[in-house]
């Protein structure tokens, strides 16, 4: 006996696309470099910020790519001239993403004091109410009944 998945329920059709997201999300190992915080800033509003200090703007990227935000952050190669006697200080690269709802935009970015700020927003949904007509005919035989 096989366990159905998420997408498979009787109930819940044209969601096979949610579980391919769930699995996504799920796979994008994300171990934990840079810290990150996200907060809601308004009713529709998100802040993300990474902690990204050694990073210069021209280091860093962002991107949004079939509903997935991806923060890259390229280091310069070091120079041998210095020694560390102790050294704590992340400036290893890295990529960070995460994935957007239907209806969430990215407003802008600012990179202030080590700290990556992206600003989300999410748009109010078209509220549509469609009347469907309903025809009498063969069943099975598809109608353009909609309106």
């Amino acid at each position: 006996m096989t366990k159905p998945t998420f997408g498979t329920h009787p109930f819940l059709l044209g969601f096979d696309e949610l579980e391919r997201l769930v699995e996504r999300t799920a796979r994008t190992g994300n171990e934990g470099y840079p810290p990150y915080n996200i907060e809601q800033t308004s009713e529709t509003g998100v802040r993300i910020t990474l902690a990204v200090a050694g990073f210069a703007e021209e280091d860093l990227s962002i991107t949004l790519e079939d509903r997935q935000l991806v923060i890259r952050g390229r280091s310069q190669p070091e120079s041998d001239a210095r020694t560390f006697l102790h050294r704590g200080i992340a400036s290893r690269q890295f990529q960070r993403a995460f994935v957007l709802a239907d209806g969430m935009e990215v407003s802008g970015a600012n990179l202030e004091n080590g700290l990556l700020h992206i600003e989300v927003q999410r748009t109010a949904p078209e509220n549509v109410v469609r009347t469907i007509r309903i025809t009498s005919g063969t069943a099975g035989t598809p109608t353009k009944a909609i309106s």
